[in-house]
């Protein structure tokens, strides 16, 4: 009896205590990897995820400031009245671009906007002040409308430095678990959407690398021909 006694002790100091041990070194590493899963699968998935905010600000703010400048241009505005309306519809396109994957996600038009306000702001602010100071820099950006090629190539040039003036300040918000961050935990886990917001387009990073490319290489391609065909006329 006292044999098997010690047989017993000895099996659960061997299989008791150790078990435990395990079993509390994965708790703890189930509990890393779900934090690390948190902040975006490490520097990588910070880094995507700062890229695809900073794509989302970029795309709305290029849509915005060219629809700004084509109906303040319609409508005879002064260059600053322009620059004033192409820059709030920046900050409209930017933000309702970010509202659209909360609004499919569940959330009410409130609360998404709530979000975005705080989410998207910054970075918004930061490629404006950027954009409009590089293209304040380039001779004849401003005022060369939009059918001069000198236009579209300052506006290239512009949002390019834009994204990566924004890309930064999107990646420290992030970091801090501020920015996007605050969209991304809405998006995580999120449940199929359903009624009318399964058609609310999911518009991928890849998706907004096409429209602007395609936005600013259409508006040269027009602004060009437009030059070159007053160039023939006036010649003929």
């Amino acid at each position: 009896m006292a044999m098997d006694h010690d047989h017993g002790q000895h099996h659960g100091e061997h299989a008791g205590e150790p078990h435990a041990e395990h079993h509390g070194e994965h708790v703890a590493s189930s509990e890393a990897s779900h934090e690390h899963e948190h902040a975006g699968g490490g520097a990588g998935g910070i880094n995507r995820m700062a890229a695809s905010a900073t794509l989302h600000c970029l795309t709305g703010c290029a849509i915005g400031e060219i629809l700004g400048l084509v109906i303040g241009t319609a409508i005879g505005l002064s260059s600053l009245w322009t620059v004033v309306l192409a820059v709030g519809l920046a900050f409209l396109f930017g933000y309702a671009l970010s509202t659209l994957p909360l609004l499919k996600a569940g959330l009410s038009l409130g609360t998404a906007l709530g979000v975005v306000l705080a989410a998207d702001t910054l970075s918004i602010a930061t490629m404006e002040l950027v954009d409009n100071g590089v293209m304040a820099l380039i001779p004849g950006a401003m005022d060369a409308g939009l059918v001069n090629p000198v236009f579209w190539i300052g506006m290239m040039i512009a949002l390019t430095v834009a994204f990566f003036a924004a890309y930064p300040v999107n990646r420290v918000l992030l970091q801090r678990g501020k920015g996007h961050a605050l969209t991304h935990q809405y998006h995580h886990g999120a449940q199929p959407a359903v009624g009318a917001r399964r058609f609310i387009p999911d518009l991928s990073s890849g998706f907004l690398v096409g429209v602007i490319v395609s936005f600013m290489l259409g508006g040269l391609l027009v602004a060009a021909a437009a030059t070159l065909g007053g160039g023939m006329g006036t010649h003929g």
